[in-house]
């Protein structure tokens, strides 16, 4: 399968190490759940054994999608990012039309899977993050976000 999904290493490194969670202790606690709930006796009204079936039936899930994931996932060496232009993997630090300087906003621009919005860290699929790939310092970018309005703002720099 052909390697698409670009992660940190950091991300990278816990996506394997859940999946390795998942599949051992995971998996224990949930057959431990089932075989208690298993001696509560008549399992057709047993709703720690339903339970415990609701809680395995996510677990495979999760396990499946944490697999999906990694199997298409690459990680990506920051240290060998440049500078010049925006990528995948940069920070950035801009400047919104009508802002004071001290209102530049930072945001490190990731894959949809590293998301993480209380931390400013943004999808290069955003319209946000899409409109900052490629672009210089100095350059000014437009998009238009959900609701339709129109945001402009300027590159102060581009860093690793």
């Amino acid at each position: 399968m052909e390697k698409t999904i670009p992660l940190t290493q950091k991300k990278f490194d816990e996506l394997t190490a859940k999946l390795q969670y998942l599949k051992t202790t995971g998996k224990a606690e949930v057959a431990m759940a089932l075989k208690t709930a298993k001696e509560f006796g008549d399992l057709s009204e047993n709703a720690e054994y339903t339970a415990a079936k609701d809680a395995q039936e996510k677990l495979e899930i999760e396990i499946y999608n944490t697999e999906e994931i990694l199997s298409q996932a690459y990680p990506i060496d920051v240290s060998l990012l440049g500078t010049k232009v925006v990528a995948l993997g940069n920070v950035v630090k801009v400047l919104y039309d009508g802002d004071d300087l001290e209102d530049a906003e930072t945001y490190q621009i990731l894959n949809r899977i590293e998301v993480d919005t209380a931390h400013n860290i943004i999808s290069d699929e955003s319209p946000l993050g899409a409109a900052l790939m490629g672009k210089k310092k100095g350059d000014t970018v437009s998009f238009k976000v959900p609701g339709g309005n129109l945001i402009t703002l300027k590159i102060l720099n581009i860093s690793k």
